[in-house]
């Protein structure tokens, strides 16, 4: 089946480029049409989304169709159920010590991969520099740095930036 299929790998690999290009374009024209209100909305709920939902909330075609869908998914619950700190550590953008694990989700998302159980003691691990997490969310394509987050009993205890590849004994991908 192979030798059927490899002259096609090319062709198959640049649509698979324009798609992803195109898809991206598409996302960026979105959001340039929100109010700069609309766009804090959104950014301060980005890296708890999935593509998926990113797409389908930029896809709605009013403020409150958007903000509704925030509800839907039940993103704007979470939010609202964090105390205070941890919503100010999101709206900044950036971790704190003793910050939850819930806010860690929504400043920097899904880690790449953990280790242990964040309710005891635990290892989250994030592709890219801690610089960079915050604006675009782990990095899963991203090689050589990672961010090796420290929980304990749910809570951020501190982070790391660390060079290099990633060898980490017992770690399970998110």
């Amino acid at each position: 089946m192979l030798p059927t299929i490899r002259p096609l790998l090319p062709g198959m690999g640049l649509l698979l480029v324009v798609w992803a290009v195109g898809t991206g374009c598409t996302s960026n024209a979105a959001l340039q049409r929100l109010s700069p209100p609309e766009q804090a909305e959104f950014f301060l709920y980005q890296n708890a989304m999935t593509g998926t939902q990113e797409h389908a909330y930029l896809a709605k075609a009013t403020a409150a169709k958007r903000t509704a869908y925030l509800s839907e998914i039940g993103l704007a619950q979470r939010f609202q159920a964090l105390d205070a700190f941890d919503q100010a550590a999101i709206r900044a953008g950036w971790p704190r010590p003793s910050m939850s694990a819930a806010a860690l989700l929504f400043v920097w998302g899904e880690p790449y991969a953990t280790a242990g159980d964040a309710r005891r003691s635990a290892h989250w691990y994030y592709l890219g520099s801690s610089m960079d997490l915050g604006a675009r969310g782990n990095q899963y394509l991203k090689e050589g740095n990672y961010v090796d987050v420290y929980l304990v009993e749910g809570r951020v205890r501190g982070w790391v930036d660390k060079p290099g590849g990633m060898r980490w004994p017992n770690v399970q991908a998110s």
